[in-house]
């Protein structure tokens, strides 16, 4: 199988299972144990906790281990809102933030919360002037993903955090397909927190975390003793040592970020030239050095990822946890794509265990499948 799905999940590296088996044989014990098995495991969180906060460039009583991204989204959003000061009440997203996140969104303006959302371009870039026009001084939290997760699309954090702090707002970003992907320091990035997930960078499901910087309050969701009372919780120490164990092998960054890119580039000419109906979404973005976001003429999704099984390539056709509906990408109605053009739209991501034969496998096989049926007149625009 060519997995080219690592936008949804990365396979785990043997590193990762060996540190979870390691916890889990060894080191069972209850870090709030008092006792001596409690003590090994307390150490083990400690010394795990160390080395995520070094990779990542945070001090480890700025990291606060979730069961992944979402609940670490839900953490910073309420959290924060919870704990802005009287008069600050709007909450502000971009419109194309992870389907999940964007429930979050809609769950808060039921509760009478008022929220808005950032526009995007149609290459899907943020409407920075949108941005601008949004983030007054009644503004609480706002919340952005750094990367989109179906485009790729790389956000300017940057410039919304100067807009965010300018007003007296927190900034929160959505991290996930971020960090592991292209290079990331918590210390001089100057947001107040950040989320991520072990699984989108070769470590188990299951755990997440959010940064939180120093200095910065936030109100549990979760109560209890853990995580400085921030998220209650017995901690699941194994996969906090997978995840540290993903973090701790990631090497040269942006080394590997120039092959997967280049890998991709070749991927997208590839198929351009031998499908002249190919459309890459935002190529002229800056976008995560491993997606590609494309149609096929106006052949639905569902039929390119049929034929992709049969090659033995595993793909989606946007964001793993809304795929296989029938409505076309909210990203792709956000960035005003005709409807019958974004049910075409298929995500090809690629990751470390992406081989340059594997890009010179597909574009020898889906091509000579794929033409026929664009041959025919309806599906050929």
């Amino acid at each position: 199988m060519i997995y080219l799905d690592h936008n949804a999940t990365t396979p785990p590296a043997p590193a990762v299972v060996q540190a979870m088996l390691s916890i889990l044989t060894d080191v069972w014990g209850n870090p709030s144990s008092q006792h001596a098995l409690g003590q090994q495991a307390k150490g083990a969180l400690a010394a795990a906790r160390a080395t995520i906060a070094r990779t990542l460039a945070c001090k480890p009583a700025e990291l606060v281990f979730t069961s992944g991204a979402t609940e670490a989204n839900h953490l910073a959003v309420c959290g924060l809102h919870a704990a802005a000061p009287h008069g600050r009440h709007r909450v502000v997203f971009s419109a194309v933030e992870h389907a999940g996140h964007l429930k979050l969104a809609r769950a808060l303006a039921a509760r009478g919360i008022a929220l808005d959302c950032i526009a995007v371009r149609p290459d899907g870039s943020l409407d920075l002037d949108s941005a601008a026009a949004l983030i007054g001084p009644d503004v609480a939290v706002v919340s952005l993903m750094a990367a989109n997760n179906e485009t790729g699309v790389v956000m300017p954090v940057a410039e919304v955090r100067d807009l965010a702090h300018a007003a007296g707002a927190r900034l929160h970003v959505d991290a996930t397909q971020f960090i592991g992907r292209l290079p990331f320091d918590f210390a001089l990035s100057g947001i107040d927190a950040v989320s991520l997930s072990a699984h989108k960078l070769r470590g188990p499901k299951g755990i997440g975390a959010l940064l939180v910087r120093q200095g910065v309050t936030l109100m549990p969701q979760v109560h209890g003793s853990q995580e400085r009372h921030r998220r209650g919780g017995t901690e699941n120490l194994p996969a906090i040592a997978g995840f540290a164990a993903a973090l701790e092998r990631l090497g040269d960054v942006a080394s590997e970020a120039a092959r997967i890119g280049m890998l991709r580039d070749a991927l997208e000419q590839g198929l351009k030239r031998a499908l002249p109906e190919v459309h890459v979404f935002s190529a002229q973005a800056a976008r995560l050095p491993g997606t590609s976001y494309l149609r096929f003429g106006l052949l639905p999704a569902e039929v390119v990822l049929q034929r992709l099984g049969r090659l033995g390539v595993a793909a989606s056709s946007g964001s793993a946890c809304s795929s296989g509906g029938s409505e076309p990408s909210h990203v792709l109605t956000a960035m005003r794509v005709p409807r019958d053009e974004a049910l075409a739209a298929v995500r090809l991501s690629l990751g470390e265990t992406t081989t340059a034969q594997d890009i010179q496998y597909l574009l020898a096989h889906l091509p000579p499948v794929l033409r026929p049926l664009l041959e025919q007149p309806a599906c050929s625009a």
